[in-house]
């Protein structure tokens, strides 16, 4: 019964909450907003409530037998994030998520007696016959902002193509991030006036070489690529994470609508992270260009101040530098991020062996679109370059472009860059709204500029609540989430010490508490962390959880052969391994195709997953039947866990939340060894 109500719960509570207009930047000012949040943290949790209630049953009635349990369990788990992902794939998200109610009422039919198996099989039959719809029920109606004429959903992204013109489309990636991309008739041989130069039009830079190698770091919709080719580059590499936009590009409907340009000789199309592909690529480029696709809405919307960008740390601009010719030019543009992408370009300069950083950097001002843009040179850059780079700085026409560094009008002489420039982040950071602090592989959220000190929870109706200017949203969205769950699970994993017969003491209660925090912050930075490594957030998700959960399984089933400190202590021998060693591993090997980085990733994690899988069963070995409040506990936890542990990376860095996870199983490994009793009467 558990498990068919909980797989109505599971389609049934999307499609509820659907109907919510939320907006997460209200819920600091707007009661009804932070009502509205709680109520669809609890709706969405109810499906869980009910699957936890089935395996707690299960658990409990046979408690012996956990070790085996437990592993189909967890190799379960590793096979459904397998199969969810390739449906995914294969049927688009929403008929995916339409379907994932049907492990759970197939496992209802094989428990359940007699004519009970009845309710499952018609509800599975009547998902089938229902597939169809689950596009227009698990989707909520945004109005855009032009005509939608495309939309695919995968696991990698959701893809829409929004009409502007005729000869001017939107290729918009997970609502967020707008590539132009751009009709063309195919004719390269116009006069330069007509040419068209989506962009930053770049003739002077890319005239500068004879034979000019350009990468478009995120190609989207082909904007830049059309620029590099108009500008004249004789090699251009189109490099894009998202596989579906690159397949329309080079076969779908919108390889004519560009004029074919992904089929031009000059343009290689890449399916890539961009990161990786510079690591992998052998030659030099002589232009590294990256503009920007995210619009003002998305990024004051607090969207990306969660998810990690490792386009933008200190050690990213090492790869930029080691990969440019030498007289190579990076030019990058952002609405937000450049005065503290500054103060990593500067740092990652000054590891290169630069002496006077700030001779290789300009930087502009793009007063229509609310962007900055900075130049980065492998030498440093001169001044004919400074002031040719671009048309509209030499023209004497519109103010297009005003230069900020190193030569600004004298109206802004004291912009923030110069300062950051001229006097380090460091000294100017208290008087500063928002962080300046480098990004870094450690600590790679570009968009988390909010600082904690311009929180006022007295004028909290008078702030700006964005993270650009200085609102800690991420921050204080985590604690909300943390406040209403705890709120709620706590005090129901303490309700069982106010009934009469066995209860569990203080050190069973926490070391299934201590367990299901750790597991779940360890898997948590791990998908973060290794998505540098592997690049695509997709195949970083299902690598490190099916690895995980699989091993795990293992681990759960050959747990009794080990004494009860072994698996705690191999998982904290590796997690210093990761801090200490793996990096340079990883450094050393970052060059391999995807296939390859995938590989090693799950022979590092392998050995990982296969001690985090036993401390469960043996802690079900220690409390018999009680087993059922043990795991409430320990998934309980594993919420808490997996949301806190994101404040400690925010702050310190995915290493030192590595080692919070680590020290939260050395306590648990404590109480192991520990004599007192888990159980008391």
């Amino acid at each position: 019964m558990y498990l068919t109500l909980g797989a109505v719960i599971s389609i049934a509570g999307p499609m509820l909450v659907l109907q919510f207009d939320l907006n997460f930047t209200e819920i600091f000012g707007s009661w009804l907003m932070a009502g509205k949040i709680a109520l669809v943290i609890i709706i969405l949790s109810i499906s869980f409530l009910f699957g936890g209630m089935s395996l707690g049953i299960i658990f409990k009635n046979h408690h012996t037998q956990m070790p085996k349990i437990y592993m189909s369990d967890l190799i379960g788990s590793g096979m459904g994030v397998v199969i969810a992902v390739l449906l995914m794939n294969i049927i688009e998200v929403q008929k995916t998520a339409f379907l994932v109610s049907v492990p759970a009422l197939t496992a209802a039919i094989l428990y359940a007696k007699k004519w009970r198996k009845t309710i499952p099989i018609t509800m599975i039959v009547a998902l089938l016959a229902l597939l169809p719809k689950a596009e227009t029920w698990l989707n909520k109606p945004r109005e855009e902002r032009f005509e939608l004429i495309y939309q695919h959903w995968d696991a990698m992204a959701q893809l829409k193509v929004l009409k502007r013109s005729d000869n001017f489309y939107y290729s918009v990636i997970d609502n967020a991030a707008h590539a132009p991309t751009i009709g063309f008739d195919g004719n390269y041989n116009k006069p330069d006036s007509l040419k068209k130069y989506p962009g930053y039009p770049m003739p002077y830079i890319v005239k500068r070489f004879d034979s000019c190698t350009f990468l478009a770091l995120g190609a989207g919709g082909g904007g830049d690529v059309l620029n590099a080719l108009n500008s004249g580059a004789t090699e251009i590499h189109a490099v894009e994470v998202v596989p579906h936009l690159n397949d329309l590009m080079e076969e779908g409907f919108l390889h004519d609508f560009t004029g074919e340009i992904y089929s031009h000789k000059n343009v290689k199309v890449i399916t890539e992270d961009g990161r990786a592909y510079v690591r992998q690529f052998e030659n030099k480029f002589d232009i590294i260009y990256s503009l920007s696709s995210n619009t003002f809405a998305s990024l004051a919307s607090g969207a990306f101040a969660l998810a990690e960008n490792y386009l933008f740390t200190k050690e990213a601009f090492e790869d930029y530098y080691d990969a440019m010719t030498e007289d190579g030019i990076m030019l990058l543009d952002h609405q937000f991020y450049i005065p503290r992408l500054t103060t990593a370009v500067i740092q990652a300069l000054k590891n290169k062996g630069v002496d006077d950083p700030q001779l290789h950097i300009a930087i502009f001002h793009s007063y229509p679109g609310r962007r900055k843009m900075i130049l980065i040179g492998k030498k440093p850059l001169k001044k004919e370059v400074i002031n040719n780079a671009f048309p509209s700085l030499t023209a004497g026409e519109s103010p297009y472009l005003t230069e900020e560094y190193p030569n600004p009008p004298d109206s802004l002489k004291n912009n923030l860059v110069s300062q950051i420039i001229k006097h380090g982040w460091e000294q100017i950071q208290d008087t500063v709204a928002t962080d300046l602090s480098p990004t870094t592989d450690d600590r790679p959220f570009a968009a988390q500029m909010g600082l904690w000190k311009n929180f006022d929870i007295g004028n909290i109706d008078k702030i700006s609540p964005y993270e650009f200017k200085g609102f800690p949203v991420a921050k204080l969205l985590i604690l909300v989430i943390l406040l209403v769950v705890g709120l709620i699970v706590i005090p129901i994993n303490l309700i069982p010490f106010l009934k009469k017969g066995n209860k569990l003491t203080f050190n069973g209660w926490s070391f299934f508490f201590l367990i299901g925090v750790a597991f779940m912050a360890i898997e948590v930075i791990l998908i973060q962390k290794y998505t540098r490594f592997i690049g695509p957030g997709s195949y970083t998700f299902v690598t490190i959880l099916f690895t995980l959960l699989l091993a795990s399984g293992i681990g759960s089933r050959f747990s009794q052969n080990f004494k009860s400190s072994i698996p705690f202590i191999g998982i904290i021998l590796w997690v210093l391994s990761d801090i200490f060693l793996f990096e340079y591993l990883l450094n050393a090997v970052d060059s391999l195709p995807l296939f390859g980085r995938i590989l090693i990733t799950i022979i590092l994690i392998l050995p990982l997953g296969f001690f985090m899988g036993m401390p469960f069963p043996k802690g079900t070995k220690r409390v018999g039947e009680l087993i059922d409040w043990g795991f409430a506990i320990n998934g309980a936890a594993s919420v808490l866990g997996s949301t806190a542990i994101m404040l400690v990376a925010f702050n310190f860095g995915y290493n030192m939340a590595l080692l919070a996870g680590a020290a939260a199983y050395l306590l648990a490994m404590l109480i192991a060894r520990s004599q007192k009793k888990w159980i008391t009467e």
